[in-house]
């Protein structure tokens, strides 16, 4: 019952403890009844503290590998769920860092296979809307010289490595809502993240941008795994949350891009984050063979959806090292 006439939407955020799910929820619980699910593998408590107080969000410690049955949650009558049910849904569940998919790679696997379904039994149950957060790496490597990728990319991924068996989980989960929309043509939607940076990203999350950050807080040389004319795409937490419920709130159907076009070099980033953190150490880059990292076209969404990024890279770096300066010797490692 998506169209349901109550004064506040339910809604799953299932992940909702990790870094983009606890943005997530702080915004739509501003509007909604948000019900966050995540079993703190990857996900943090400390996250969401400052959401726990508020009467309309509840946070249930589950595993989306294993059925959610909402009737078994007494604290959950506030919402009405009986009467009410479910209107949307947003899949965040799953290891997303390189630490934690490398960490976990049984658990990427089987939360982005059986979490999926769990969670689409459950839309078809309340008939209720649902985003599934994906991922660029369903992309692979970028095979020509042109480094945007468009919704019909469909690159090369060695599925026994690390980033593979996470890439190909995103593609299994994918295809899982391709099957359930035919099956029984429900409001089910795909966003692709490219990669998103801000506050709550762990200290120590083995990405260039925290990794930066880390490292010109800390006043030492500044080692960077990627050589200094590698490209990056950028894009600041508060745009990826506008792009998600954009894409809830409309109806194409079509999996979307979501991320910043703006080509960065990993020169560029490393020197506005030195100038940022007020260090004065020296950058050594790693001159190997490049990293190709495939880049958003965004076309697609910016026309049908009318989501473009607005925070400019400065501003969100600067956000993010005032965050990690204030929380250093704190944040979760």
């Amino acid at each position: 019952m998506p169209n349901a006439l109550f004064d506040k939407k339910n809604v799953i955020v299932a992940g909702g403890a990790g870094f983009i799910g606890s943005h997530l929820c702080e915004e739509l619980v501003r509007t909604s009844r948000v019900i966050c699910v995540d079993n703190l593998i990857t996900g943090d408590i400390e996250n969401i503290n400052h959401l726990l107080k508020i009467p309309d969000f509840k946070f249930l410690r589950h595993d989306i590998s294993d059925p959610l049955d909402l009737d078994h949650y007494p604290e959950l009558e506030v919402f009405r769920v009986k009467f009410q049910g479910i209107q949307e849904i947003y899949n965040l569940a799953s290891p997303a860092s390189p630490n934690d998919y490398s960490k976990y790679p049984l658990e990427t696997l089987i939360s982005n296979a059986y979490g999926t379904k769990n969670l689409l039994y459950l839309v078809l149950k309340y008939k209720a809307k649902m985003v599934q957060v994906s991922s660029s790496a369903v992309y692979g490597s970028p095979y020509y010289e042109d480094p945007y990728f468009r919704e019909d990319y469909w690159g090369y991924v060695d599925q026994l490595s690390p980033r593979g068996i996470y890439a190909e989980a995103k593609r299994y989960a994918e295809s899982l809502i391709a099957a359930f929309y035919r099956s029984y043509k429900l409001d089910m939607k795909i966003a692709r993240v490219f990669n998103v940076y801000g506050p709550r990203m762990r200290y120590t999350d083995h990405r260039l941008v925290p990794d930066l950050i880390r490292q010109g807080l800390e006043g030492r040389t500044i080692r960077v795994e990627s050589g200094a004319d590698d490209v990056y795409s950028l894009c600041y937490i508060s745009d990826i949350v506008d792009g998600l419920i954009k894409i809830m709130n409309h109806h194409f159907t079509g999996p979307v891009n979501l991320g910043n076009p703006d080509k960065v070099t990993v020169r560029e980033a490393a020197e506005l984050i030195r100038k940022l953190t007020n260090s004065s150490a020296d950058i050594l880059y790693n001159e190997g063979e490049a990293i190709r990292q495939g880049l958003p076209d965004i076309t697609l969404v910016r026309e049908k959806i009318g989501w473009f990024p607005l925070i400019k890279m400065e501003d969100g770096l600067k956000r993010t090292v005032d965050y990690m300066k204030a929380m250093k010797g704190v944040l979760r490692m």
